[in-house]
């Protein structure tokens, strides 16, 4: 059904990588939910850290919109579903405003979104290192695309009140509305290692702090009246909302009959990479989900028929993770009995005989290992063999963000032929009902995965 959408709405966007997206946009959302609106935050790109801390600040579920894992023709609708019952929808973009998939055009940039959601963008500057060319820097983002809104701009690392005055006046001079000016401070400063800012999840309370601290500066900075202005300007956006049950309803695999299977979803300090959509995909299929912690609880949720371990940093936890071996006696006597395992990247390396010389679950007769060589990138995929994800043949898009290095044994089968970038290869594992491959899969675009796990998850009171 076609509906009209009036929501709020900016996207937070930056020259480049390092000028303060995530600060500015987290800040944000903290700011105008503390003064009672309903936000609904949203990140641009596979991103899954940045959303941990946008929905510490807001309260509802950090959503990723993609349009290489998805399509270009569901940012509307996913962004709809998400933003519903919001007084305001917060989008933070993703490096620079035009930086997209490389050698794709605009394709999964900040600006292809913000045009796709008819949305201002607030343009975060890095000001620390310039005066007067600031503004030939924002006219040139701001002339780019004419297709492209620039609202205003939020200027980061100002050092005194003579520079703000300088930069000031070249913007003034420019036409371009300064819509705040935070200062150097370290406060809400968030600490960073090999694969990004540290999750939410791994440091608590400090990540409540640092939130506070984000909103306080935006407060104390930010004009929020006049953003609040500038959202409200976004026009109407029509369309039908994503729905998991729409989705689902030409999957070809009905719900299942009787007692909902209980699918185990991993979760915790190690395991934080979800998007929400899975969820409520292996919900609207007809499941149970029941999140656990493998750091922490020391058996599978009660009648657990499927499992679906995700992204994370178990190479961070890997003592922890091999200690709660009564855990991993669960999980591989599980894969044993060919119920449905669904593994991504950490959920892989978990699944492995042995991480960095720990021992793991030994479902995979693999052994995995930390390095210094990152593997970063948007792939396209095809299923070599039917799985308990898809059917040969199958044609995805995924994301590789990971930087170990896995030995496979010998005679395993593989769970993708994967290109772009260099010579087509194959990727992961299936094995009876696992499917484990370093490639993150947005399964909005692919419902069916949903669908055929919960059809194939062992139901309550029958045996495993």
């Amino acid at each position: 059904m076609v509906s009209t959408l009036r929501i709020p709405r900016l996207v937070v966007a930056a020259p480049s990588s390092g000028s303060g997206k995530t600060t500015v946009a987290t800040g944000l959302m903290a700011a105008f939910t503390g003064r009672g609106l309903t936000v609904s935050p949203h990140k641009a790109g596979p991103d899954y850290i940045d959303p941990g801390y946008h929905a510490l600040a807001t309260g509802r579920p950090g959503r990723n919109l993609d349009a290489y894992l998805c399509g270009t023709e569901l940012l509307g609708p996913l962004f709809a579903h998400g933003a519903a019952g919001a007084d305001l929808a917060v989008v933070e973009g993703v490096m620079g405003l035009y930086d997209g998939a490389a050698g794709q055009g605009e394709l999964a940039s900040t600006a292809q979104l913000a045009k796709a959601l008819r949305a201002p963008v607030v343009l975060v500057v890095d000001g620390s290192s310039q005066s007067r060319s600031v503004a030939a820097l924002v006219h040139g983002f701001a002339s780019w695309d004419p297709e492209v809104r620039i609202g205003g701009v939020i200027l980061n690392k100002v050092g005194s009140d003579r520079h703000e005055e300088l930069l000031r006046e070249a913007l003034d001079e420019a036409g371009v509305d300064v819509l705040g000016v935070l200062r150097r401070t370290p406060q809400a400063a968030t600490p960073s290692r090999h694969l990004g800012l540290v999750p939410v999840a791994e440091r608590e309370p400090d990540a409540v702090a640092a939130v506070a601290a984000m909103a306080e500066q935006v407060r104390a900075g930010c004009d929020l009246d006049a953003l609040w202005a500038l959202a409200r300007s976004a026009p109407p956006l029509t369309g039908a909302p994503w729905d998991p049950a729409g989705a689902l309803a030409g999957s070809g695999t009905p719900p299942p009959s009787g007692p909902r299977p209980v699918v185990a979803v991993a979760g915790g300090a190690a395991f934080t990479f979800s998007y929400a959509e899975h969820a409520e995909l292996l919900t609207a299929a007809g499941a149970e989900v029941v999140p656990f912690d493998p750091l922490r609880d020391e058996h599978l949720p009660e009648s657990t028929g499927a499992l679906v371990i995700g992204g994370g940093f178990p190479e961070v936890y890997a003592p922890e993770l091999s200690a709660n071996a009564a855990l991993r006696a669960e999980v591989a006597a599980l894969a044993a009995a060919g119920a449905p395992v669904a593994a991504e990247c950490a959920g892989l390396l978990y699944l492995a005989r042995e991480l960095d010389g720990a021992p793991m679950c030994g479902v995979l007769d693999a052994s995995a290992r930390m390095t210094e060589r990152l593997t970063l990138g948007y792939r396209d995929a095809v299923a070599v063999g039917d799985s308990v994800l898809a059917p040969a043949g199958t044609r995805v898009s995924g994301h590789e963000f990971h930087r170990t290095r896995l030995a496979p044994g010998a005679g395993t089968a593989p769970a993708w032929g994967v290109g772009r970038p260099g010579p087509p290869r194959t990727e992961g594992f299936v094995q009876g009902g696992v499917h484990a491959s370093y490639l993150h899969v947005h399964w909005a675009a692919l419902p069916t995965a949903a669908a055929r796990l919960v059809a194939r998850a062992v139901r309550p009171g029958a045996p495993v």
